[in-house]
């Protein structure tokens, strides 16, 4: 599940389509922090914290953003299992 702007989206198609309907074609993450921390004392994942500021097709003011999302763990490796994402306009 991917939170995207209040609006919740399910299932990897739905947030594949969401993402590429976005109305941009460049977007340049600038992370600020990132902390992580275990999410589960039986399943080793992880809940993982991300602020920062997103550059927009080049414009020259950047918008604040946070993210949280749960990392879970399959196969020898790591798939998101929900993803928060708000842009923080102030």
């Amino acid at each position: 599940m991917l939170t995207w702007e209040s609006n919740q989206i399910l299932g990897v198609n739905s947030i594949l389509e969401k993402l590429e309907s976005l109305p941009f074609q460049k977007v340049v993450h600038k992370t600020d922090t990132i902390d992580a921390q275990p999410s589960s004392a039986s399943v080793a994942s992880l809940l993982v914290l991300v602020t920062g500021q997103l550059i927009v097709d080049d414009n020259q003011n950047p918008i604040p953003f946070s993210q949280v999302f749960q990392l879970m763990p399959e196969g020898g490796s790591y798939y998101v299992q929900n993803d928060v994402f708000r842009l923080v306009y102030g």
